[in-house]
């Protein structure tokens, strides 16, 4: 079965590199992801077929063009077909599966490899071995890589289409922090935190969990956009580029002093960043006592320095994270217009526009996160759901 599918090659990741002299920062990753026919598998007893209709932009996409921690691409043999979040409409499914229904609405996600406690081991579409992403028209996935989508949830489609992989991470960051800062100190000795994250999908989703459990949340983000939307959900906003986006020492500076103004002089128990580029000196230095620090991600580079002693002192914990295991999946999804309500950039891309969308993505211009409208047609189950 052939359909046609979005591509990242070793060779065109060169090409561009060439170009741009090996500046990574002019690079258009629009040069990168290309569309390529694919010959899908035969599907198995266990297999579902999708007919994808719509998809949300993911950062991996953009390690992935750049290479610029290590080269995934290469390492994968030499292309990838990227793409680990989308939503679909099941068209055939093997003689075993008895979850889905043929019309079902489902959401992918991407637990490629669930280790014996379920956390994943690899990432689909990524650097799973033969993963075959959904960027692409249709595709062929085992029925347990599937989840129902709650249609009835209150979110639009492009809404939906956006949690797949952000709404997962979150939980699973969300239940992390708090689960350790517990640990330290109990709900009667601290019932109400301070939650501060940093600009981004995930970030945002993080807070909305802090806030729907009566928690303080701040959203730190260069995006006013992106700041206006969750300030009508109660969460604070920090404009980042008041602060240089952290650019030296005199900047974290300020930044700590104003979250102790916002804060009463605590600072933040809990704090969301990526551990590592201009923002973790800033979310380091804004940690209360006892804080926990968190991050799902590697954006920038797969190394983190800090001061041991003054973790110490402060009794900061930092935690690294991944991706949730199955059950998490599930309960994260239950989650979808009640908690989670995500902001989307103001274009919903074509599916021939998804290079565009992820130079866009790349260049930090978006509004929200970016939906890939893949199916010209949708089925009549999730128009009234197309805003």
């Amino acid at each position: 079965m052939k359909t046609r599918a979005y591509a990242i090659t070793a060779e065109a990741i060169e090409a561009e590199k060439n170009r741009v002299g090996g500046d990574l920062s002019q690079v258009d990753v629009a040069n990168v992801i290309a569309l390529d026919d694919l010959e899908l598998r035969d599907p198995g007893p266990r297999d579902v077929h999708l007919k994808i209709l719509a998809a949300s932009g993911e950062h991996n996409v953009d390690h992935a063009a750049l290479a610029d921690t290590i080269n995934i691409t290469e390492s994968r043999g030499g292309k990838i077909y990227p793409g680990n979040s989308a939503l679909g409409e099941v068209v055939g499914i093997g003689s075993e599966v008895t979850k889905f229904e043929v019309g079902d609405i489902v959401l992918t996600h991407c637990n490629g490899d669930p280790d014996p406690f379920g956390f994943p081991l690899r990432i689909w579409g990524y650097d799973m071995p033969d993963s075959i992403g959904w960027y692409a028209k249709d595709a062929v996935v085992e029925d347990w890589q599937l989840v129902k989508a709650p249609l009835d949830c209150g979110l639009d489609l492009w809404q939906m289409a956006a949690l797949p992989l952000r709404a997962p991470t979150a939980y699973h960051l969300w239940r992390r922090a708090l689960g350790i800062y517990r640990v330290k100190v109990t709900r009667e000795q601290q019932s109400i935190l301070n939650v501060l994250s940093f600009g981004g999908g995930v970030g945002e989703l993080f807070l909305m969990n802090a806030k729907a459990e009566g928690h303080n949340a701040f959203f730190c983000s260069g995006s006013p956009a992106r700041r206006e939307a969750l300030e009508k959900l109660g969460i604070v906003g920090i404009d980042q580029k008041a602060f240089n986006r952290f650019a030296d020492k005199g900047d974290v500076k300020a930044f700590s002093g104003e979250v102790k103004k916002l804060t009463d002089g605590v600072g933040m128990h809990i704090v969301c960043d990526m551990l590592r580029g201009p923002v973790w000196p800033a979310g380091f230095a804004a940690s209360a006592r006892q804080g926990v620090n968190v991050s799902a991600g590697w954006q920038l580079s797969q190394v983190i320095e800090y001061n041991s002693t003054v973790a110490s002192v402060k009794q900061l914990t930092i935690d690294h994270t991944h991706y949730e295991t199955l059950i998490g999946i599930e309960a994260a999804t239950e989650m979808y217009g009640s908690v989670y309500k995500p902001t989307i950039h103001d274009e919903v891309y074509a599916f021939e526009d998804l290079p565009r969308a992820f130079e866009e993505m790349h260049q930090n211009t978006q509004t929200g996160i970016p939906i890939l409208r893949i199916a010209d047609d949708m089925p009549a189950s999730v128009k009234h759901l197309i805003p």
